[in-house]
Order: structure tokens, then sequence, then C-alpha cells
């Protein structure tokens, strides 16, 4: 995708377009896959016989269970198209890409049905998208810290490893205890309750 498009709330961390096609299409189909084994096993196994629940609940989870992995990865690979292109179009991967998509894969895939089923299954998809998305856009902003608050820690951090740089060219402390110290600091390394500059003040008597 071009560089210029922005990810907005969304996962920075999922395949670029057009990977993620085929990333969301396999996943989409080993969700369903094992999803209706399990699934059909049951339903298979409940509507068994007694002594053949275990060989009737094979039997349907795999006949049943290939056709659900390929339902899923049906939606999954048609979603992600769609999702794709509108990135394109838009130079944006925002949260209402999602919604869109799952309204026109909703339609698309309910149309053999009339535009009446497609127009009432492309609704459901993008209510179903938007819900999802507006979940995953508030976890997302309860647990990530904001642009502003990570400018000031690396600004902090700055500061302080310039400082600690500063101590080190002066002969106040050797390299490595300033970084410890730094560490420290940052959260990095734990405090021992004690500070190494009376260390290097000793060391500096004993030379």
């Amino acid at each position: 995708m071009s560089p210029m498009s922005e990810t907005g709330d969304r996962d920075a961390g999922r395949e670029p377009c057009p990977d993620r096609i085929i990333d969301d299409l396999g996943g989409a189909f080993g969700m369903g896959a094992v999803g209706g084994f399990i699934w059909h096993f049951v339903k298979g196994a409940r509507n068994s016989p007694a002594g053949d629940r275990w060989t009737g609940g094979l039997y349907s989870a795999r006949a049943r269970a290939p056709i659900l992995g390929g339902n899923f990865a049906v939606w999954g690979g048609t979603f992600s198209s769609f999702d794709c292109s509108l990135q394109y179009i838009r130079r944006k991967d925002d949260h209402w890409n999602a919604i869109a998509s799952g309204f026109l894969t909703g339609g698309v895939l309910a149309a053999r049905g009339g535009w009446k089923a497609a127009s009432r299954n492309a609704v459901i998809g993008g209510v179903l998208l938007g819900i999802i998305e507006g979940v995953a856009a508030l976890v997302m902003k309860s647990t990530a810290k904001t642009p502003r608050e990570t400018a000031l820690e690396q600004m902090e951090q700055q500061k302080q490893m310039e400082e600690y740089q500063k101590r080190a060219d002066t002969g106040e402390v050797s390299g490595m205890q300033s970084y410890i110290q730094y560490g420290q600091a940052a959260g990095f390394v734990p405090s021992w309750g004690g500070s190494s500059e009376p260390s290097a003040s000793s060391s500096q008597q004993g030379a």
C-alpha cells in the first residue's frame, strides 16, 4: 500500500495489503474448520444412536467442517478484498473501512437471494462490524498511551540520557554506571536502594 495511507486507531500489526487478503482468508478457514468440527462432532454424536456416538460424531464433523471452513474463508476473503480496496481508494486504514467492508460483504454474498435479502444482510454485516470495531477502538484507547504521554516520556528519557552522558564525560561516573542509573530512572533496571555514585567516588579516591 501507499506510505501515505493512515492507520487511524486500527491495529498496525496486521499484514499489509494485499497480503492481508491471504492471511485473513486462511485464518477464517482455520477458524471455521476447527469450530465447525467441534460443533458438528457434538451435534452428530447427540443425534447418533447409543454405541455409535463416536463414529457418528466423527462422520458428521468430517463431512460438514470443511464446508463451514469454506464459508468462513469466502466471507473473510471477500471482506479483506473490500477492505484493501477501500484503503487504496481512501488512502486511510481506519474503522470506517471495516464497517463499509462488512456492509458490502454481507450484501454481495446474499445477492443471489434478491435485493431484499442483500440489503438485509448488508445492514447486518455493517452493524456487526461497527460493534466489533467500536469495542476494539475502546480497548485500544483504554490500554494504549496517548501521543502526548508517549512524547513526554520520550523527551524525559532523552533528557535523562543526555544528563548521564554529560556526567560520564566529566568523569563523575563510569560509562557502565551511567547506563545503569539511566536504566533505573527509566524503570528498565530495578533499584537496589543504593546509588552508584559513592562507589564511583571511592574508586576515584583509591586511584
